[in-house]
């Protein structure tokens, strides 16, 4: 599956920006795919933001996002949506789409959906700064 991020830029801290993240090319249901949001800021590693399980299970937020980000698909577009408000300068990074089709544990889910190296797909990440 090919994935295409967009929806970064400049804001202010306390602002709010959505991301997109558009599905194509696929050979299986959109909904077979885990869809995860993941980011590096400068100089750190990449880091887990959020994610939607297959079949829309559940979502799983970063403790740095909860409540402030939502995550959710929207079935029409093929397309998964990272909702930011109340953004922070710690918010700035560039922000990664990724997605696999691989089962993951039910046991063990809520880690297996944070470990980056289970995602298959990426898409070219989208730049979000924020400013004081």
């Amino acid at each position: 599956v090919q994935l295409q991020a967009s929806g970064g830029g400049l804001v202010q801290a306390g602002d709010s920006l959505r991301l997109s993240c558009a599905a194509s090319g696929r050979t299986l249901s959109f909904n077979t795919y885990h869809m995860g949001w993941f980011r590096q800021a400068p100089g750190k590693e990449r880091e887990f933001v959020a994610a939607n399980t297959q079949n829309n299970y559940a979502t799983f937020y970063a403790d740095s996002v909860k409540g402030r980000f939502t995550m959710f698909r929207d079935y029409a577009k093929n397309t998964v949506v990272l909702q930011m408000d109340s953004l922070k300068i710690e918010d700035t990074a560039v922000y990664y789409c990724a997605a696999t089709s691989r089962p993951f544990s039910s046991v063990h889910l809520a880690v297996q959906v944070r470990e980056s190296e289970l995602y298959d797909s990426w898409g070219r990440g989208t730049l979000v700064t924020v400013s004081s």
